[in-house]
């Protein structure tokens, strides 16, 4: 079992930047892909970004080169950085971790475990 929880979200001015974190439970965490999705109101969870242990990181081709994903190990935490925000980044952003751990895993059916999700708001 695992538990995450996400932290880091807020109100941004577009151009700005955002740091997520995402704090999990368990010994295992190191063999889970960890990800994360958003979802904006009306709108369908969709993928952003995922890191893998064994293949590195891989991105949703809209936060390409202005988010960065990383993760800490030794405290069973994932990043994910963004800058340059656009008010269409607008989302609830939810961390996830995916048993896939040696894969890129992008459905959200890939994943196993969910965080409850931090509100990212940028203005125009």
């Amino acid at each position: 079992q695992v538990q995450l929880v996400e932290s880091g979200g807020g109100l941004v001015q577009a151009g700005g930047s955002l740091r997520l974190s995402c704090a999990a439970s368990g010994r295992t965490f190191s063999s889970y892909a960890m990800g994360w999705f958003r979802q904006a109101p009306g709108k369908e969870r969709e993928f952003v970004a995922t890191t893998s242990w064994s293949v590195g990181t891989y991105y949703a081709d809209s936060v390409k080169g202005r988010f960065t994903i990383s993760r800490d190990n030794a405290k069973n935490t994932v990043y994910l950085q963004m800058n340059l925000l656009k008010p269409e980044d607008t989302a609830v952003y939810y961390c996830a971790a995916s048993r896939y751990g040696s894969s890129w895993p992008t459905a959200a059916g890939d994943y196993d475990y969910w965080g409850q999700g931090t509100q990212v708001t940028v203005s125009s």
